[in-house]
């Protein structure tokens, strides 16, 4: 929240090339301090560790969008990028880079520091790979703005557009919610030490959130399908599906044998957590695609680190505090915040018309689209 912040909005002075290197370094840096045992040493590695993902959060997506508009491409092309970066990415390299990870650790016995060390390999072939290929682009070049510039620009642009709030606002509510999610998914299913298998239900989570990115895909392609529209039936479904550890703690008698294998009312959960990892795979490339429609270019990096700031907060105080709640009562808070998240989407998308039905330009484009009548 405070380093990554800050680091992450010099991209669009600094470069958004040269920023995506920096995540390399910072994140190669972060995986050599895993071989020491000193304390100091592990926190700076976290540091560096937060300033990485804030860089990898912002600035690859801002190099992106300003790199696929500069060449002219087709906007409906960022949908079909954004939905295979998820699926790819996040679901089936996900899943790869864990079974890679455990063959070093376990199979290879290199130690549970040899998938950092792999890790860094990677991330210097990437590296290499964006030095060598890619050009540079700036948030924006006609002025030289200093930081405290930048910020002040990016609030403004926030404070002065509602639509940019809204999905500041939905992006940090539903974020929150996924990464509580995280850390409340183990306890939920084990809650008297149940032997689960924690990296078979890792990689069902994984399937699930493929197969939520891959039908974005599906809806983003159609152009009578609205990502404003289906985003609120999407939070919706996540919403209810974190119910169901709340609705099994009431129906279901909690068991008190210690042990044994995943239980009846686990087993239900189970099924609302795939639930809400295919919303999650839904959620990754509609709010990059929104975000590529309503963010301004000139500030998007700043803007996007604008966002994670009431996001690590409450992931902070969430976990500072995890032990005063029960587990339902934490499910519940997320719940809740996902139904503010549709309320707020559904907010979005009657701007999102009011300004399609008010804006002249708009207005103009669609007589310029019409076909020539010859008659006429």
């Amino acid at each position: 929240m405070l380093f990554g912040t800050i680091v992450g909005s010099l991209a669009d002075k600094q470069g958004r090339k040269r920023a995506c290197v920096t995540y390399c370094i910072t994140y190669i840096l972060s995986c050599i301090t895993k071989h020491s045992p000193q304390y100091n040493v592990l926190m700076l590695g976290r540091v560096l560790g937060g300033i990485a993902t804030s860089l990898l959060f912002s600035a690859f997506e801002s190099w992106l969008v300003a790199e696929h508009n500069k060449r002219g491409f087709e906007q409906q092309w960022l949908s079909v990028t954004f939905s295979k970066a998820i699926f790819l990415g996040n679901g089936l390299v996900a899943i790869v880079a864990g079974l890679f990870g455990n063959l070093l650790v376990d199979t290879l016995a290199l130690g549970p520091v040899a998938p950092f060390d792999a890790a860094s390999c990677f991330l210097a072939i990437g590296m290499s790979i964006i030095l060598c290929t890619w050009s540079e682009n700036y948030g924006d070049p006609s002025e030289s703005k200093d930081l405290l510039t930048q910020f002040r620009g990016a609030a403004a642009a926030i404070s002065s557009d509602e639509k940019v709030a809204l999905l500041g606002a939905i992006q940090s509510l539903f974020e929150g919610s996924m990464y509580t999610f995280v850390f409340l998914w183990t306890p939920a299913l084990s809650p008297n030490d149940e032997e689960i298998p924690h990296g078979f239900i890792f990689a069902t989570f994984m399937m699930a959130s493929m197969m939520g990115s891959s039908l974005a895909s599906r809806l983003m392609a159609r152009s009578s399908t609205r990502v404003e529209s289906y985003m609120q039936i999407v939070f919706v479904v996540s919403s209810a599906s974190l119910m169901l550890p709340i609705i099994t703690a009431f129906l279901v008698p909690p068991s008190k044998v210690k042990g044994g294998g995943i239980s009846f009312s686990g087993c239900l959960q189970l099924l609302g957590f795939c639930t809400f990892e295919a919303c999650v795979g839904l959620f990754w490339p509609s709010i990059m695609k929104m975000r590529s429609q309503y963010i301004p270019e000139e500030a998007r990096s700043t803007i996007m680190n604008f966002f994670r700031i009431p996001l690590n907060i409450f992931v902070c105080i969430v976990l500072y505090n995890v032990n005063a709640f029960p587990i339902t009562f934490m499910f519940g808070m997320c719940s809740f915040f996902l139904l503010v998240a549709s309320v707020l989407q559904r907010r979005l998308m009657f701007l999102a018309d009011k300004t399609k039905d008010w804006n002249p330009m708009s207005k103009a484009r669609d007589v310029e689209e019409e076909p020539l009548n010859i008659s006429d």
